[in-house]
């Protein structure tokens, strides 16, 4: 498939969340493979780790978003690393290059995300995130994965 025709999903989440989180954020990504969308993160540790590696291990295509300048920061799942050597402001270039994002747990970095998601009109999906009008809350990953493609493809059912 073209990849110019994929859904591209963002991953947002925190860099140290909880084995919980670290299991819901790889099922996430495991689901994204599946429904053949690309996978999109800050391509470092935590929820974007676990997420790639879910992706990773059920096939799917992964790009992360550097902070920094070495392609060697990327965790070992990260399919495509892009380098930005903008430290936090790279976040806006994870919410520009996904057509929705999904998040995770998290802290100021990933609301910082969400936030940048808001101001360019995507829909974001929340798993145990921050609690705030207009996120879309998931109850599983399953859902939040659903929600997320739904939201791209609203005729879908």
């Amino acid at each position: 498939m073209n990849i110019r025709k994929r859904v591209r999903i963002g991953i947002i989440g925190g860099a140290k969340p909880s084995p919980e989180f670290r299991k819901a954020a790889y099922e996430v990504g495991r689901l994204i493979a599946q429904k053949k969308a690309v996978l999109v993160c800050g391509g470092l540790s935590g929820v974007m780790e676990a997420a790639a590696r879910g992706n990773k291990e059920a096939g799917g295509l992964s790009i992360g978003i550097l902070p920094g300048t070495s392609l060697k920061d990327a965790n070992s799942y990260i399919d495509i690393p892009v380098t930005t050597g903008l430290g936090y402001s790279r976040n806006s270039l994870v919410v520009m290059n996904s057509d929705v994002l999904i998040a995770i747990d998290g802290q100021y970095g990933t609301l910082s995300e969400i936030a940048y998601g808001f101001i360019q009109g995507k829909k974001v999906i929340g798993l145990d995130t921050w609690e705030i009008d207009g996120i879309i809350k998931a109850e599983s990953p399953e859902q939040a994965v659903d929600l997320a493609l739904k939201q791209y493809f609203p005729l879908v059912s």
